[in-house]
């Protein structure tokens, strides 16, 4: 959306969201409103095995439907993982679409339902609106607080032959009912806790100072950098107390509807990159570059960094543009240190030998479009060389 003059028209697409502990339990109800006779339930090892996947299945059951479980997903999804999954689904005549678990598994469930609609291998798909047939009705639960996927229009898939991840940008993509129930959020290792926190940090940031930013996509974004930067922390160190849950998962859900609609920047192009290379988490690569992001964009026009640095708490009275842009950058920073996120990207096993490809395939990812600074890939090196 260009310019800041008021009425500007805005979009806003957004699922069905059923939020709150227990949500879990509404699973059948909207598999069976979406049409579903026999539902493909995606899901992964570690969501199964702390007993996620058995209730999602008993909801379904509860309401007479048997579905199909696929479990063979692992994080950063892969092409051949999505064809495993998608021959699985025509085999077994499945339907409607269900994932339970992380961004990973949300994203190879739109994958399926990419393939079901529109043939093909899911590598074709890469880029904006490629997806062009409908695909089959999705329901989506969440189990983490982090990728927005649930509710997003984008897909993350890996190409293992170019070691590069994909990113598949399509309004078909946004599923037709998101469900939020925090209680899955109680099972999330430290580790992974931290990781999707700040990927949903990055996805408000982003989405506030992209050029596709919008009224209603810069309120769910500065309430989800609040609600984030004040909960993470206490949802790590109490992990069985509700209030930082339940404020992270919204953190994550607005910080989503955010991200979807105002899509993001240059920190998400220049991460996809590195997982695709490294298979390294998501948002621990993210967490490496947003205050380099950050400064970098600010050069050219920090004014949008001063009322994200606000809602993070930094008292931006008097304090130049310039200067809020920085703290906000460094407040990130400490935040990062205090999670255990490596200080550069040179801990997860870059080098200097790799900069050259990752700022080449950087300049391809859908999501440097709408950051707020042009960029060529001798900036996108640099920037990479500043983050080892």
């Amino acid at each position: 959306m260009g310019g800041t003059t008021a009425p500007e028209l805005a979009k806003f697409h957004a699922p069905e969201v059923v939020f709150g502990p227990g949500a879990l339990a509404e699973f059948g109800h909207c598999a069976r409103r979406v049409g579903a006779r026999r539902p493909f339930l995606v899901t992964d090892p570690g969501i199964t095995e702390a007993g996620w996947a058995a209730e999602a299945v008993a909801h379904l059951q509860h309401v007479g439907l048997q579905p199909v479980v696929w479990s063979r997903i692992t994080p950063n999804p892969k092409d051949h993982e999505v064809t495993a999954a998608y021959e699985h689904y025509v085999e077994t005549g499945c339907d409607v679409i269900m994932a339970v678990g992380g961004g990973s598994c949300i994203d190879a469930a739109k994958a399926v339902a990419i393939l079901s609609g529109n043939g093909g291998s899911i590598l074709d798909y890469a880029g904006v609106d490629r997806v062009v047939q409908p695909i089959p009705p999705m329901v989506m639960a969440p189990s983490t607080s982090g990728t927005g996927a649930d509710v997003s229009q984008f897909a993350i898939i890996t190409d293992t032959v170019e070691r590069t991840k994909i990113t598949i940008l399509s309004r078909t993509l946004v599923p037709d009912i998101s469900i939020v129930d925090p209680r899955l959020l109680t099972t999330m290792p430290d580790d992974l806790n931290a990781a999707t926190g700040l990927d949903a940090l990055t996805h408000a940031v982003e989405s506030f100072v992209s050029r596709a930013h919008n009224r209603l996509t810069d309120h769910h974004a500065l309430h989800a950098v609040h609600l984030i930067t004040s909960n993470l922390r206490h949802a790590i160190t109490h992990p069985r107390r509700s209030e930082p849950r339940i404020a992270m998962a919204q953190g994550a859900l607005e910080a989503g509807m955010a991200f979807t609609n105002a899509i993001l920047g240059i920190t998400h192009a220049m991460s996809h990159q590195v997982g695709g290379l490294l298979d390294a988490p998501h948002g621990v690569v993210n967490g490496v570059l947003l205050p380099h992001c950050i400064r970098f964009n600010a050069e050219t026009d920090p004014t949008r960094y001063v009322p994200l640095a606000a809602a993070v708490g930094i008292d931006v009275t008097r304090l130049p543009a310039a200067e809020a842009a920085d703290v906000l950058a460094q407040r990130i920073r400490e935040l990062a240190d205090e999670l255990g996120i490596p200080r550069g990207l040179g801990e997860l096993g870059v080098t200097t030998a790799d900069l050259p490809t990752l700022a080449r395939t950087t300049l391809g990812d859908a999501c440097l479009t709408t950051n707020p600074r042009s960029v060529a890939a001798e900036d996108i090196e640099a920037l990479f060389r500043r983050a080892l």
